[in-house]
């Protein structure tokens, strides 16, 4: 039960990094390469969670062939997501704001989407190991600031404050409703925890590749984007280090 309660405080306190992502939209209005390096980093810190972390500590718990099928899974099944829930609005704004705010609403909706399976992978982890644990609620907790700062920019620039506060706040709860999940699954099926951590490794990975990336070309910064993929990958490799 104390396990319990720990996952789901760190789990909130990783979805609250979010406001520092928002925070520093203020500070820094606009500037595509900061924009595409936030994102290159997020990319590094969630590929490098999944492929040097996740996958190994599954493949260590059952065999390779239902790793790599769980890995597939959690891929396709965000993938499905991703495809199915709207991810256009009626936006009235014409012009660079209507652009600005079309953006928004795309970012958002892929960023909360993909919360969900990141609380998951939180819980997941700890529920294997507490150094996992710890380690991949890190990388996300510090993945979440970039991600959220490319969120908050076009809102800011368009002065929509206060859509700009209900979509920190949707994408804050994510995780631990992720979590909570995630718990529930680790606690009525443990012999599937390897493949949960797979299936939590797919998903990230494909937020990578198929929200992140997209977004860093939006604003014309693969260069920076590659800048900051290393500069996330050399972090949390260091990082782990410690734990």
């Amino acid at each position: 039960m104390q396990e319990t309660w720990v996952i789901l405080l760190i789990s909130f306190l990783s979805g609250s990094t979010t406001v520092i992502g928002a925070l520093l939209a203020v500070f820094l209005k606009g500037n595509k390469r900061y924009i595409s390096m936030g994102v290159g980093f997020s990319s590094g810190i969630m590929i490098v969670i999944s492929f040097l972390d996740l996958l190994p500590t599954a493949f260590t718990l059952t065999d390779e062939l239902f790793t790599t099928f769980a890995f597939a899974l959690g891929f396709l099944i965000v993938l499905i997501a991703d495809v199915w829930l709207p991810h256009t609005h009626l936006i009235e704004e014409k012009g660079k704001s209507g652009y600005l705010l079309r953006i928004s609403y795309l970012v958002a909706i892929g960023i909360i989407i993909h919360d969900f399976p990141e609380g998951f992978a939180m819980a997941s982890s700890f529920w294997v190991e507490a150094k996992l644990g710890w380690l991949v609620a890190l990388g996300i907790a510090i993945h979440n600031i970039p991600e959220e700062f490319a969120l908050a920019v076009p809102l800011v620039l368009t002065k929509k404050m206060k859509l700009l506060m209900e979509f920190l706040v949707l994408s804050a709860l994510a995780e631990p409703l992720g979590a909570v999940f995630g718990i529930a699954l680790s606690w009525l099926l443990p012999q599937f925890n390897a493949f949960l951590l797979a299936f939590a490794a797919g998903a990230m990975v494909f937020v990578s590749v198929d929200e992140l990336v997209p977004l860093a070309y939006e604003h014309d910064g693969m260069h920076h984007f590659g800048i900051g993929l290393v500069a996330g990958i050399s972090t949390f490799m260091v990082l782990s280090t410690f734990f």
